[in-house]
């Protein structure tokens, strides 16, 4: 039976380390701008947590650390056209939206650009068959909208965002995708994410079969990401900085093969920071995972205490985010940024296009 609940948050562990104490430096044309012409093809940083040693190998060989009762956790949450281009009803000005998120009476959490033509009760048009109209401001400065199309010709405000709609780029990639699915894990399956789970994103169907092959368990959650993923870390101590919850889902079946494999001595491995939280979100003292529904503003850094996580495959971070104070937690903050910074030196490719590393 799934459990349903408030929101997950951790209980904060004391620190005295900084934002700043997570910067690196990283020169501009180091920053992927599109993505490896084959998936598993990237580069590969193996970090041994324990000993501190580093090897430099390609993704497909994530195979040979893989041990067959070890089992492999991925977020199959998809990633929606959520970048929504048009124009206000009434004077015909430029609108930018971005969805990052539906509530449960149907409306959607957006962020809006320019903020002053969003007012409540503004109208836009998007693609000459979606309408939005302004809700409510609520806090930082987003709104809610609610949408209006021919539900006679689209069974679902998704199917709209397929036609129209653009995928929810990050920032700091300035060229044109060319391929929606290169922002799309090959697992994706549950509607509902602002940015891609960019660790997945290195995975193919056979290389994934052959993992399978071997032995190794393999198990999906769905953790759809959202504001957070936008938000910069702007407290100076990590402790002041507040998440922002995400809706995830893990299911009985998932959950008791994660039970059974820990139990018979297998690592529980994450792919991606996202599929971490969920199961430190749902994991119990003793590691048992349990099924549950409902959202996670957990924070995880370092001082804190892993329950179910075992190893981490991930992507290089950007500085002083709440994505490098994760692997920090997990690898040690020294190992971990002098892993960046020797990533750095041997041009590792970096963010969602970027290169992969494996935390073990």
């Amino acid at each position: 039976m799934e459990k349903t609940e408030g929101i997950i948050k951790n209980e904060r562990a004391s620190t005295d380390l900084t934002t700043h104490d997570f910067y690196y430096d990283l020169p501009e044309e180091l920053i992927a701008q599109t993505p490896s012409a084959e998936r598993d093809g990237c580069r590969l940083m193996v970090l041994d947590r324990k000993s501190g040693r580093v090897e430099h190998k390609i993704f497909k060989d994530i195979i040979d650390y893989l041990r067959p009762e070890d089992m492999l956790v991925v977020n199959s949450s998809k990633v929606i056209p959520a970048r929504l281009l048009g124009k206000t009803e009434k004077t015909g000005g430029d609108m930018e939206l971005l969805l990052l998120r539906m509530q449960e009476n149907g409306e959607w959490e957006t962020l809006v650009r320019p903020g002053k033509r969003a007012k409540v009760g503004a109208t836009f048009i998007f693609g000459g068959i979606l309408r939005a109209t302004v809700t409510s401001i609520i806090e930082g400065g987003n709104r809610t909208v609610r949408f209006e199309y021919d539900k006679t010709k689209y069974d679902s405000i998704y199917r709209v965002l397929d036609e129209i709609g653009n995928m929810p780029l990050p920032p700091y990639i300035t060229e044109k995708l060319k391929n929606k699915n290169d922002y799309q894990t090959v697992y994706a399956k549950e509607e509902g994410s602002a940015a891609a789970p960019t660790a997945g994103l290195h995975f193919t169907d056979e290389l994934l079969e052959r993992i399978k092959a071997k032995g190794v368990g393999y198990g999906e959650v769905t953790l759809h990401v959202g504001l957070g993923t936008f938000r910069p870390v702007k407290a100076e101590k990590i402790t002041d900085h507040e998440m922002h919850a995400e809706q995830f889902y893990i299911d009985s079946a998932t959950a008791d093969e994660i039970n059974r494999r820990r139990a018979n001595g297998g690592r529980i491995i994450a792919v991606g920071t996202t599929a971490c939280r969920v199961l430190e979100s749902v994991s119990l003292d003793d590691g048992t995972l349990r099924p549950y529904r409902g959202e996670t503003g957990i924070f995880i850094y370092p001082g804190y205490k892993f329950k179910a996580v075992d190893a981490l495959i991930t992507n290089f971070h950007l500085p002083e985010s709440t994505l490098i104070m994760l692997v920090s937690a997990l690898a040690g903050k020294e190992q971990t940024m002098n892993a960046y910074h020797q990533a750095v030196g041997e041009r590792y490719r970096f963010f969602s296009f970027g290169d992969a590393m494996f935390i073990q």
